[in-house]
Order: C-alpha cells, then structure tokens, then sequence
C-alpha cells in the first residue's frame, strides 16, 4: 500500500485531499492500494478569511462526512516531526499521544500563522484575527466593552497593518461598535501603518477608491508610522504619540507555519518552501507543498502565489494531484495559476473587485459587495459530502481560471 501524507485541513489541505481521490478513482485504484491521510487538530475547514466578522464561532465547515464519503482517512492531531529522509511524520493526538505515521508522498499544507514582531506588550495586550480562537477573543473582548463606562480608550480600536486584512477588520469596526456601544458612541477606529500608502501590495489603481471608502466609513490612517509599545491603557505610536485605546488588533503580515524549517531545502523570507512548478521540493522529492507553505510560481511572467485563498484552493488541488499521479504513475501537471482577482471588503454596504496584478478595477459599490458576499458565504465553502459533488469541486479548483 501507497500512503499520501497530507498536513492541515486548511484550503490547501483540503483540496489537496479531494483531487487525490479524484485522480485515485479515475484510475480505478481502491483506497487500499493508495491511502489517502488527512492530519489535522479538528475534522473541519476554519473560514479564515471571514475571521474578522462578526460571530466567528460560526465560521466554520464540518469536513468528516465529506472526508468519508471519499474514503479518505482522517487523522486528529497536529503534525509535530517531519522526518523526510525515513518519510515519517510524528503525529500528536489531542490526548498527548505520539505516535509516527509513514508516508509515501507528503503534502504539506498546514497553513501560516500571523507574525507577531518584538513589540513590548504586543503578545499580552493585542488583538488579531488570525486564528479562530484569536478571532473569538476579539469578538467576545468586544462584546464585553458594552459593560465599561465611555472613554476614549473604550470607544477607539487601533488597527496595526493597512494590508488587506486590516483594511477588512478596519471597515468592519465602525458598524459592529455602534451596535454593542450604541448608535451615539463616540468611536474612532484608526489604521497605523509604516508604510507611505494604503494598501501597498494593490498598489495605485483601487488605492483612491479605497481612501475614499475608508473617510466614509470614519476610518483614520496614521501611515509612516509604526507600533512601538503596548499597555492595557493603549498603544505607543515610533513617533512618540500615545493613543487611548483598549483594543488594538495587530494585522502585521503572515509567516509560513514553523513546519517547513523541518524540510532540509530552500524557503523565502516568509519561510514558504521553494517548489518547482509540479509543486514539489527539488531537494526532497517525496514532499510536495501547497498553499501558504508554498512559495509558487503562478505563470511564466514570474508572479509568485500569495498567502491567500484563492491561491491556496489551486496549490492544494495541483500538489494533491501532483502527489497521487506520482504514485499512480500518471504525468504530473504543472501548477499554473495566469489570472489574479481580489475583492476587498469595505465595510457594510462597500467593496472594490480587481483583476489582475496590476489590480485594475472591475467592480465597485454594493455589486461589489454582493460578489464578496457570495465568494465568502458560498465559493469558498466545502463542497456537500457526495462524490459527484466534490470532484466537481477539485477540478475546479485546479483548473478553472478565474
């Protein structure tokens, strides 16, 4: 029996899981020749990139019934050793347990984790809605700022990072404040980051539509500035000027999960392991890594895939597929991902649509909306725990450009 090892449940992981058993029944191999093994702390998809609405607890997928129903294995517990020269992966279960599982191909797809700088005070007193359980603190902390008298501090959330995640929690903050602090809160939600503009990585384009969607959403930017210090009273500005503020979410940027140092090959400077262009690590043939452990070329004009979504949707079907066609002796197909969309959350009744890497804009306003609406509530959902369904589901993901 063959073995593919897949690490993480996240986007990647799970796609990666789907085209496997995909390609496995189209070759009519049975799921004892070729076992596929998904390890993951819980049998679910966490919704990331919703974390930073309201109600996060619901921001998630059950994967069980879909992992059975595609005889794929499903493994609790977290991948704590890859040992790639014996091809054995060190599994902790939830109860503490040890236990090692070998594997004859192994997917790496255990997602990134929210880079935290050395700011003093940063890891005690700031927020982030990186993680679900980061998220679910945020929102609860939130709820509980209704209980305190009004004060500056309370009424004012400072938002460390002017990315995409940032803007996204910034746009949401106004409307979720009024309704847990009333409609006459005096709430002021500021954006603090170092860099010269908003936005940076979409660069010029969407940039004036999204300034003006922030100053009618009552969001400040503090831009060439960064977080210096943290207390429970409010945050430290580099130049010296102190904000009131009892909640401050950090959204500095993401780092590969600390798993791809255990791979001996070559990483980027967010720690993504360098693949080549079937997804696999030159250096460590039996490995093949996916989603934001990845750092993939997507075209032949030299774009990188990003820590997104989107990108790790195609990087889990290509390395899933990858991955079994090694084994089944089927020709491997080349990753390859030539259009770029984003959709950038607004606030409640705005967002802006994108295509391309230069991010021209294709959509603004409520249709804008709507489509983020959709892509967040309905695109980027597990597919139902059928056959047809699911397949349906990996081939689009690896090969429907969008």
């Amino acid at each position: 029996m063959n073995r593919i090892l897949i690490a993480g449940a996240g986007f990647a992981g799970m796609h990666a899981a789907l085209s496997a058993a995909r390609l496995r029944d189209k070759q009519g191999v049975s799921p004892d020749t070729l076992e596929i093994v998904v390890v993951a702390p819980e049998p679910r998809l966490v919704i990331r990139p919703r974390l930073y609405e309201r109600s996060p607890e619901t921001m998630v997928a059950p994967l069980g019934k879909l992992f059975e129903a595609l005889d794929i294995r499903y493994e609790q517990g977290r991948v704590d050793v890859i040992d790639s020269a014996s091809k054995s992966a060190v599994i902790v279960g939830p109860d503490g347990v040890r236990r090692s599982l070998p594997y004859d191909r192994l997917v790496l797809a255990a997602g990134s984790q929210g880079f935290k700088p050395d700011i003093p005070g940063l890891d005690k007193h700031g927020f982030t809605v990186d993680q679900l359980d980061d998220a679910i603190a945020l929102d609860r902390h939130l709820a509980a700022l209704a209980n305190r008298p009004s004060s500056a501090a309370r009424d004012t959330v400072v938002v460390a990072g002017g990315g995409f995640t940032g803007i996204e929690v910034a746009t949401e903050m106004p409307s979720r404040l009024r309704a847990l602090l009333g409609p006459k809160a005096n709430v002021r939600v500021l954006i603090v980051d170092r860099n010269d503009a908003i936005a940076p990585a979409m660069g010029p384009n969407p940039r004036p539509l999204i300034e003006k969607a922030l100053r009618e959403a009552g969001v400040e930017t503090r831009l060439g500035v960064g977080v210096a210090a943290l207390n429970e009273n409010g945050v430290t500005l580099s130049d010296k000027q102190f904000i009131e503020s009892a909640t401050v979410v950090w959204a500095g940027g993401f780092r590969a999960n600390p798993l791809t140092a255990q791979i001996p090959a070559e990483r980027d400077r967010s720690g993504r392991l360098i693949v080549d262009r079937n997804l696999r690590v030159a250096a460590v043939p039996a490995v093949f890594a996916a989603g934001d452990t990845a750092y993939a070329t997507t075209d032949d004009l030299g774009h990188h895939a990003l820590m997104s979504c989107q990108h790790a949707n195609r990087l889990g079907a290509s390395a899933g597929f990858n991955a079994a066609a090694d084994l089944l002796g089927v020709p491997l197909e080349p990753y390859q991902q030539k259009n770029y969309v984003t959709c950038l959350d607004l606030g409640p009744s705005d967002a802006v649509f994108t295509r391309g890497w230069d991010a021209m804009i294709e959509i603004t306003g409520d249709k804008a909306k709507a489509m983020k609406r959709e892509i967040n509530r309905q695109w980027i959902y597990p597919p139902p725990p059928n056959r047809a369904d699911a397949y349906k589901a990996a081939e689009w993901a690896r090969l429907v450009d969008y």
